[in-house]
């Protein structure tokens, strides 16, 4: 997926919740001990429910604690992981909060997807943290005790299980807190304690901002935004060298992926007869039964289409002789993502103009590809590309009499290349975005980094400016590059990339 700038400096964005600030609510005493509060809620739960069914709903139920579960296999990073956290920031408390669920439309919900950093700490999965915080207490003799605050099984006792939205019944059975102890390997908590727990902390305290709104109104005073920030920017910087757990699932990210593009393939007929709509759920099908989801929204971009960069209305047509742009990633059920772009002929063949312009497309990304390794600089595989794809624009005249050298100065290329060449990949498509310039466009490549490389060429429909034959026509080729300690990795290598293979490749699946 194309980034926003030549440089690929990903634009930060602040994750705004929906919903109105929610105040942090303690948990539920014994019987004897309920607050008025806590009767008022136990009562608007069983309005218009009778006694008898009531006291029915509470008996009757098996004991359905599940006691074998071993840790997830992620559960030895994540603890590393918070480990280096806390020796970055000893002595201060740190809250992760995963989010909240956030209004579609009326009372149904967007499905929950946990913020990044939460997922990275704990290995949580969707399914059981919404409204979920992790929390680092410092601790008197040094480093700091993890607890995940998450919200436990729906009460039987009370009717909630079946009587409200999030209830079991309604949203589906999540997990104990002791059986997400087990999972999680670490302590976990009711998040209706959370307030208090809160309330009592001394000393610096520091939160991810922008995921709850609640946690952030009860730390208000004890927070600042400038450490707020430079805490966010060390997690995003965490995130840049990725440990085995982590490389292992972008690479099923990517062997998906591949599947996805296969199927596509195979149902290009179908598509032809309908829309670029049927292009984006057959990869969505792929998606959602090999992983969580996709992890971003799918480009399927048939025909001019395919000259806007972030084509995801997916609406358009798909025609023979036209090119389809597919750029699409599966999202593991871990939620690391593939990134992937093909530029492929909806019929199966390229014509002549076509290849010219997807050959010139596939050189760059050779280039780009070559210019990745230990120890060079993040920006050498972009201007790596954008080398080749001017020396092809000054060759087809379409820069005058300017040099590549002069061209290249001026930056005229980007009219037709447009976007950066790449950017980091990992739980975030665009990940790492708020590490500091220093550290990422300004850095050196590192083993263990995950990286796009997506050079492509533009050419507008209404752009007077090249022959005739040219507009409407747009190609990219995004595959995920691994850094390691001699070279790299290309884990997308499955998808072909050179013209002849990807026709050859094509006709195999039609057959």
């Amino acid at each position: 997926m194309t980034d926003s700038t030549e440089e690929a400096v990903v634009t930060e964005r602040t994750s705004e919740s929906q919903e109105p600030e929610r105040e942090l609510q303690a948990p539920e005493g014994p019987e004897g001990e309920q607050s008025e509060t806590l009767r008022q809620r136990k009562n608007s739960l069983r309005r218009g429910v009778s006694d008898e069914l009531a006291e029915n709903m509470t008996q009757g139920w098996a004991d359905t604690e599940r006691h074998d579960l071993e840790p997830i296999p992620q559960a030895a990073y994540t603890a590393r992981r918070r480990a280096a956290l806390s020796a970055r920031f000893p002595g201060e408390r740190l809250v992760i909060p995963a989010g909240r669920l956030k209004v579609r439309a009326n009372d149904t919900d967007y499905p929950f997807r946990p913020s990044s950093d939460y997922v990275y700490l704990t290995g949580d999965r969707p399914a059981e943290c919404a409204d979920g915080v992790l929390v680092l207490e410092p601790q008197g003799e040094g480093g700091h005790a993890a607890t995940a605050y998450l919200l436990p099984r729906s009460d039987r006792e009370n009717g909630e299980f079946w009587l409200s939205a999030q209830g079991e019944l309604w949203d589906g059975r999540r997990n104990s807190l002791t059986e997400n102890e087990r999972l999680l390997g670490l302590p976990c908590k009711d998040v209706r304690t959370l307030a208090d727990a809160l309330k009592e902390a001394t000393g610096p305290v520091r939160v991810l901002r922008g995921y709850d709104a609640g946690v952030e109104a009860a730390l208000h005073d004890k927070v600042t935004a400038e450490r707020d920030e430079e805490f966010r920017v060390f997690l995003s910087e965490m995130r840049r060298v990725k440990d085995e757990f982590e490389i292992a699932d972008l690479r099923f990210a990517c062997e998906a992926t591949v599947r996805g593009f296969e199927d596509v393939v195979k149902a290009l007929e179908a598509a032809e007869a309908t829309s670029e709509r049927y292009i984006e759920g057959t990869f969505f099908l792929r998606a959602r039964v090999e992983g969580n989801a996709v992890g971003y929204a799918s480009i399927c971009a048939a025909g001019p289409h395919a000259t806007t960069l972030h084509w995801v209305r997916n609406d358009g047509p798909v025609r023979p002789g036209e090119l389809l742009l597919l750029d699409a990633g599966v999202e593991t059920r871990n939620l690391y993502t593939a990134d992937v772009t093909r530029t492929l002929p909806v019929d199966g063949r390229f014509t002549p103009i076509q290849r010219r312009i997807y050959d010139a497309v596939y050189d760059a990304q050779e280039a780009g590809i070559a210019a990745v390794k230990p120890g060079a600089g993040y920006r050498d595989f972009h201007e790596a590309a954008q080398r080749v794809l001017t020396e092809r624009l000054v060759d087809w005249g379409l820069l005058g009499d300017l040099s590549v050298d002069k061209a290249l100065e001026l930056g005229l290329q980007r009219r037709w290349t447009l976007h950066g060449t790449g950017h980091m990949l990992g739980l975030d498509v665009h990940d790492c975005a708020a590490a500091r310039t220093e550290m990422y466009v300004n850095g050196t490549l590192e083993p263990g980094m995950v990286l796009t490389v997506e050079p492509g060429l533009y050419f507008q429909p209404d752009d007077l400016t090249v022959p005739e034959e040219y507009r409407g026509i747009g190609v990219r080729i995004e595959d995920d590059i691994l850094v390691t300690e001699d070279g790299t990795e290309n884990l997308s290598a499955g998808l072909p990339r050179q013209a002849d293979e990807v026709e050859a490749w094509m006709a195999g699946l039609k057959a």
